[in-house]
């Protein structure tokens, strides 16, 4: 089986010479001599097609899926599926953000590291430090049920983590932060494996102290189930007896005290 991506960024030329060189033939360039290859398949060929979600058009990707499609019906050799999904862009080995881009599934599949936000609101109350809790949602594949960082997301190709963070808050809290209100305090690299997800993220964490009002907020049911204030030092206490259950790095909490006091 082959995995090809098909980026809607790209051009229809580098979609035509990426496509070429995952198919080991540089003679592709067009629709033609792309139906005159896939049509000379004389043994089983399964191809995996992957497509970038953004809600633009790019008829060179259009004319590539129609090919196979085509192809497929006139040559019993011929397996396409299609799937659409979140291109990121990958990190290197010296923790540099790479044009190199990976549909999401895959990055997770295959332990790839990639670029993340942490976003967390907090507020000062009596000289304690509270920081806003959301609980996923239980329909979330990875620690569904939890309590964790108040929002967070990846960075899809293309952007960059303070965007990133923006859209974040917005999608999960509904609330609209602007940029010069996230206070970068620092990087972190996440690991989690279940054996069928492998999630390896590199996080730009950031503080955010807003005030907001919880009952205002609008959250975003396939995400968050729920919020709330916690004291940090009250939290870290109840965590050290597995009081509640949660995917909170006690790292990004001492980071979030070093940063406050």
């Amino acid at each position: 089986m082959l995995e090809i991506f098909l980026n809607r960024l790209d051009s229809q030329e580098d979609i035509y010479r990426l496509l070429a060189k995952k198919l080991g033939n540089e003679d592709i360039s067009d629709k033609d001599s792309l139906s005159g290859y896939l049509l000379s398949r004389e043994a089983p060929e399964e191809y995996h097609i992957y497509i970038s979600d953004e809600e633009i058009s790019n008829a060179g990707i259009d004319e590539i899926t129609n090919t196979f499609a085509e192809c497929e019906k006139n040559n019993c050799n011929i397996k396409t599926e299609i799937f659409v999904d979140e291109f990121l862009n990958l990190i290197d080995d010296e923790a540099r953000l790479t044009r190199k881009v990976k549909p999401r599934s895959l990055v997770h599949r295959d332990g790839d590291l990639h670029p993340t936000v942490h976003i967390w609101m907090i507020k000062r109350r009596d000289m304690g430090i509270y920081v806003l809790l959301q609980k996923r949602s239980a329909q979330k594949r990875i620690h569904p049920d939890c309590y964790d960082v108040s929002a967070a997301g990846h960075v899809s190709q293309g952007g960059e983590f303070r965007s990133a963070a923006v859209r974040e808050i917005y999608e999960e809290l509904g609330l609209d932060i602007p940029r010069n209100k996230l206070e970068f305090i620092g990087l972190r690299r996440n690991l989690y494996s279940d054996g069928e997800i492998n999630d390896n993220e590199m996080s730009a964490v950031y503080l955010c102290r807003e005030q907001i009002d919880i009952d205002q907020l609008k959250l975003d049911p396939e995400e968050v189930s729920e919020v709330c204030w916690a004291e940090i030092d009250e939290m870290l206490s109840v965590m050290k007896y597995n009081g509640f259950k949660n995917c909170i790095s006690l790292e990004e909490l001492d980071m979030i005290k070093k940063a406050v006091f």
